[in-house]
């Protein structure tokens, strides 16, 4: 959405949830939910040229209450390495997820035919693919969510697969959501979340305060799934429930006590619920519904319709029981309000976005008076248009970036054409003033988006767009040399470029690459059939310098650093077989030739009869010029 639109934010995603509702498929993806829980597993079922797979909802109940940590929380990547260590936080640490959940999946995984089934309905092979939406209730919802998360991070279909969920419990952690956000994920999930149902909100509570109450209450939810119909619970399921709510609403005072901010403000004091929401929630109350797909947001939308206080509390309790097992009663109540007609602003908005922000807290049974709830959206909202203005405003900037780096590619292709020297050597032996203010400058800009990205002012999605992956690409590649040079001038014979002297810059953009990389499909892609116009390594010559320094050192510890220079050759062999290097690195002049004449001098001094694939392509296949 553009940050200056005059389309209210709120009302728009009033309207997403409406026509999500009302379409068919919600509706269906909770029939499929609901037969389920007549399968000890999963179910698969096509309908219309879509694969429905849905796990019930209450299967081995007492296997989702974990103790092992204060929230059930743990590392993902198990020891038959199920998932991989690609789903990490931007700290780089693993995404926590919660164990029961976890154990329900990997039970499922490995013993049942799931695995093979879905290979057969992801095989690329296939001529047509049909699409898969994974569905599911309650603890189901949560296998879902892991069922949908295994098959994008194993790759192993084109097209996405959808996961749509109904009163699902939390999953994962900030570091979860991160990687979701990174791979451009979010959009593949949709939870349905009635407003009081205790399910979505139990794992803000400690485990040891769910698990007991919680065990208590599923076989009862668990007869009503599976066997149809309402019967009165009686007076110990009532008490667990209270019990359940008083628990869960005990920990969400607490965070929303101290402020709009608490979440982070409270990690210094309490040790509080590790889980945080992925996807776009969909909201449902009496009122109507409506779609959040900010985290943050979502997480205090969570904790503020549980808060609250239009009804008597035995009533709540009563609806904490009830809404869990009745999302197709609210399917068909949401779809009769949206056929009545669209509600209006009360009389006193003041503004189109006031007015959005009152339908949708409207819809999602919170009253607008509520001071925490308007803060909550409103801070969304900012947040995006920040987001949005902070984008362009880099946008702009690169536009005028471009400029220098146009600069920059005339120099280089000046002094290859008319000195016959590579830029980087020329750099390395020269400084040249307005080379290395251009330098500078476009150091200075990613520095600022580096640093932008790391306190979070820009989109989760930004270091996955295109467009910037390239952009940092080319700079890499074309300006990197010079820092290299730069760096192997300033501290001569001294240091290690790799090792000790590469800018933080070079490894962000690197590694956005890198992953961009894995989400990118190789099919259709061939090789190259020419050198590259940039040597696409962009530490190409740190490679070489520290290939030079080995051979002037090569009488101290020759058998190490002799191990050093053959690994450095095939590393050389396979860029140039791979065409990923550019011209320029066989000028006569260049640091790579003066390599080879010192490392091929070297080798048939001692080996007169030495040949290796390197030498083949140098002295046979004429690279060198």
């Amino acid at each position: 959405m553009e940050a200056y639109s005059s389309t209210p934010l709120f009302t728009v995603d009033q309207e997403i949830a409406n026509f999500l509702v009302s379409c068919e498929l919600l509706s269906k993806a909770w029939e499929e939910a609901h037969l389920a829980n007549k399968s000890e597993s999963y179910t698969l079922n096509e309908y219309e040229g879509v694969a429905y797979v849905a796990f019930p909802s209450f299967h081995n109940i007492e296997g989702f209450a974990v103790k092992e940590s204060k929230y059930g929380e743990g590392n993902i990547q198990t020891d038959n390495k199920v998932f991989s260590a690609a789903l990490k936080g931007n700290d780089e640490q693993p995404a926590l997820v919660h164990q029961g959940a976890l154990k329900l999946f990997l039970h499922i995984m490995e013993n049942t035919d799931f695995q093979a089934k879905m290979q057969i309905y992801t095989d690329s092979k296939q001529r047509q693919l049909k699409p898969i939406i994974f569905v599911g209730h309650s603890l189901g919802g949560a296998v879902a969510t892991l069922a949908t998360l295994w098959v994008l991070e194993k790759r192993l279909r084109q097209s996405s697969p959808l996961c749509i969920t109904f009163g699902s419990p939390l999953v994962g952690d900030v570091g979860l959501v991160e990687a979701v956000g990174r791979e451009n994920w979010a959009g593949n999930f949709c939870h349905v979340v009635s407003k009081h149902d205790i399910v979505p909100r139990m794992l803000l509570a400690p485990s040891e305060s769910v698990a007991e109450p919680l065990i208590a209450i599923l076989p009862y939810w668990q007869g009503i799934m599976t066997n149809g119909g309402k019967t009165v619970p009686d007076s110990s399921i009532q008490d667990a429930v209270r019990t359940l709510l008083n628990n869960v609403l005990q920990y969400t005072y607490t965070v929303t006590n101290y402020g709009p901010d608490s979440p982070r403000e409270l990690d210094g004091l309490i040790k509080r619920s590790p889980y945080r929401p992925f996807g776009t929630y969909i909201f449902c109350s009496g009122e109507g519904a409506a779609c959040i797909d900010n985290s943050e947001t979502v997480l205090k939308i969570l904790i503020l319709t549980m808060q609250s206080h239009e009804k008597p509390y035995d009533d709540i309790v009563q609806d904490c029981l009830s809404e869990h097992v009745e999302y197709g009663s609210v399917l068909s109540h949401i779809i009769e309000k949206s056929i009545s007609g669209r509600r209006t602003a009360k009389p006193d908005s003041e503004s189109s976005d006031k007015m959005g922000m009152s339908l949708q807290l409207e819809a999602i049974g919170v009253d607008a008076q509520n001071d925490h709830a308007p803060i909550a959206l409103q801070m969304a909202r900012d947040i995006e248009n920040k987001h949005s203005r902070n984008v362009a405003k880099l946008a702009i900037e690169l536009s005028e970036k471009q400029c220098i780096m146009t600069e920059l590619e005339w120099s280089k292709e000046r002094s290859e054409k008319e000195n016959a020297i590579t830029y980087y050597d020329s750099f390395r032996k020269h400084e040249d003033m307005d080379t290395n203010l251009r330098r500078e400058r476009l150091a200075g800009f990613w520095d600022e988006i580096i640093e932008m990205w790391e306190r979070h002012e820009l989109p989760s999605d930004f270091q996955t767009q295109n467009k910037w992956i390239n952009a940092g690409n080319t700079y890499r590649r074309l300006v990197e040399p010079l820092d290299i040079a730069h760096y192997y001038r300033m501290f001569e014979g001294k240091g290690n470029y790799l090792s000790d002297g590469r800018p933080t810059r070079h490894k962000v953009l690197e590694k956005w690459m890198e992953e961009k990389e894995k989400t990118r499909s190789s099919r259709g892609r061939s090789g190259r059939t020419k050198l590259a116009s940039l040597t696409q390594d962009s530490c190409f010559w740190a490679q070489v310098e520290e290939a030079l320094k080995e051979m002037k050192n090569l009488e101290q510890d020759e058998h190490q650093k002799l191990g050093n220079l053959e690994m450095f050759e095939g590393y050389a062999t396979k860029m140039i077989n791979d065409l990923n290097i550019s011209a320029d690195v066989f000028l006569e002049g260049s640091s790579f030739m003066k390599w080879w004449k010192e490392w091929k001098e070297y080798k048939r001094n001692r080996f007169p009869e030495w040949r290796s694939p390197l030498y083949e392509i140098m002295e046979t296949r004429g690279c060198k010029g």
